[in-house]
């Protein structure tokens, strides 16, 4: 860890060489509408239709648990974002708290993350998109190939443009999901049947009861499709490198993290209880958003296009929101020498083009997947980010611990967001991410497969550390210019 003096207020007077370069262009509705809209998006729309099916209306419950989690690990992202704000986001901060090698095993681990996140959204697009038959005649591949090349066109704009962009789209997001449950709530109070492949359905607790209750499946599958839940939460940490762009990140980071976190759990779990009362949890179809099989079933003209076109807008906002991330990660670790040189390449607009670009490529692998194993793709590739979001969490909380530590042995002030209890938090929800992944591999079907594959990532990862550590920069800390070091401490 790299020993520098911090000012009085508690704040970082140096910086990470990779944060050079960009604009603090975002302003506090870009920063809540950019972790909002990354959250909200395929896990809900389109994942959740396979976890009701799957474990019926006990899904809510774990949708809640993991909220819990994620939103403890905002805590300790957050308060390692206003100790030093950071476009490296939690691999400038393993950079900092664990050293090079830290911050070259957690960039990776997320570059894989966010591609695979990235993959499972083009996925979900393919799939909205067959909703209507005449744009079947284009196959499934094909259209994860247009979302993903559109989403890379986008993110090469300004960050401006990208913050506009995210905020809007989450917007529809949001309004989409207030819709559903205004109407939902009507239809539960006004007692109105619900039909779904020409079978007729009444809404209520009647939807539960009568179709094997609150654990149609056991509860132990509450355990078991605890990691595909979490992977719904993956994206409240792009927050953390959004901090590095934020106008004023003392402020708004706080504010962000709170206000997103209460509406995350309204609209996921409040939408898993309505959906599990309106109708029997085996109605619904993995390959379909439930949104639009509540709206079809309505029975209202082109509701069920209208959520689509919706819910095919949510996980390009995901997609958008996985590349900014995704690259300005991969550029924070081609700065250092831990990935290819020129991946740190930035455009006119300050926009990190070169990585943005390779991350679109590495995409591609979702396209071919989609080509081979179209009905299983979204599945094998949310198994992949569920492992992935662990590891990127669990980075998150150990760098946080360690910089408790170092705030009782230097004397420094830690932020008054902070996380609670720290460092028993924090090991608890470490547990909670070792437990998920132990129990994923004894859950079979995809679960070892994905765990085997990780870590024969992780194996080759460590071969290339070999090679690449005597080439990285191991001094990424620069100080301020005194006009900056006042500009932070006066935040």
């Amino acid at each position: 860890m790299s020993e520098t003096q911090p000012s009085a207020a508690g704040i970082a007077t140096h910086r990470d060489k990779s944060d050079v370069g960009y604009r603090r262009a975002l302003k506090s509705r870009h920063m809540r509408m950019i972790a909002l809209g990354g959250a909200i998006g395929s896990g809900l729309f389109f994942g959740a239709s396979g976890r009701i099916s799957e474990g019926g209306p006990s899904v809510a419950i774990v949708y809640a648990i993991c909220g819990a989690v994620a939103y403890m690990m905002l805590r300790a992202l957050a308060e390692l974002s206003l100790y030093r704000p950071s476009s490296g986001g939690f691999i400038s901060h393993a950079r900092e708290f664990m050293g090079e090698r830290g911050a070259y095993f957690t960039g990776w681990f997320a570059f894989i993350t966010y591609s695979s996140a990235l993959m499972a959204d083009i996925t979900a697009i393919a799939n909205y998109m067959h909703y209507w038959e005449i744009f079947r005649v284009i196959p499934q591949w094909g259209w994860a190939f247009i979302a993903l090349a559109l989403m890379v066109i986008v993110n090469l704009a300004s960050v401006k443009f990208f913050g506009e962009f995210e905020f809007w789209f989450a917007m529809i997001k949001v309004a989409a999901i207030v819709v559903f449950m205004i109407l939902a709530i009507i239809v539960l109070i006004l007692g109105i049947n619900l039909t779904v492949g020409g079978q007729v359905y009444h809404p209520g607790a009647g939807a539960i009861t009568n179709h094997g209750g609150l654990f149609p499946k056991g509860a132990f599958t509450m355990v078991t499709m605890s990691l595909g839940v979490l992977f719904a939460y993956g994206g409240t940490e792009y927050l953390g490198a959004a901090a590095g762009e934020a106008e004023d990140p003392q402020k708004e980071m706080p504010r962000a993290v709170n206000s997103m976190m209460w509406r995350i759990l309204l609209f996921y779990v409040g939408c898993i209880a309505l959906f599990t009362l309106l109708l029997p949890h085996n109605v619904y179809n993995k390959n379909e958003s439930p949104f639009v099989t509540f709206f079809t079933a309505i029975g209202i003209p082109a509701a069920g296009t209208i959520m689509n076109i919706v819910v095919m807008l949510a996980a390009a906002s995901a997609i958008n929101a996985e590349l900014y991330t995704c690259g300005r990660g991969l550029r924070s670790l081609a700065v250092s020498g831990s990935a290819p040189r020129f991946l740190a390449g930035m455009n006119r607009n300050a926009v990190p083009y070169a990585a943005i670009v390779a991350a679109g490529t590495v995409g591609m692998v979702g396209v071919i997947i989609n080509m081979i194993h179209p009905s299983e793709a979204f599945d094998v590739i949310a198994y992949m980010a569920g492992i992935g979001i662990c590891s990127m969490w669990g980075s998150v909380m150990i760098s946080n611990i360690l910089f408790v530590r170092y705030c009782r042995r230097t004397g420094l002030e830690r932020p008054k967001f902070h996380v609670p209890w720290a460092p028993y938090t924090n090991y608890v929800v470490l547990a909670v991410f070792a437990s998920m992944i132990v129990l994923m591999w004894f859950e079979g079907g995809l679960g070892p497969a994905a765990i085997i594959a990780f870590a024969s990532v992780t194996v080759v990862l460590a071969l290339a550390w070999l090679v690449v550590r005597n080439h990285v920069d191991h001094d990424m800390f620069t100080a301020y210019a005194p006009a900056e070091t006042e500009a932070s401490d006066s935040q």
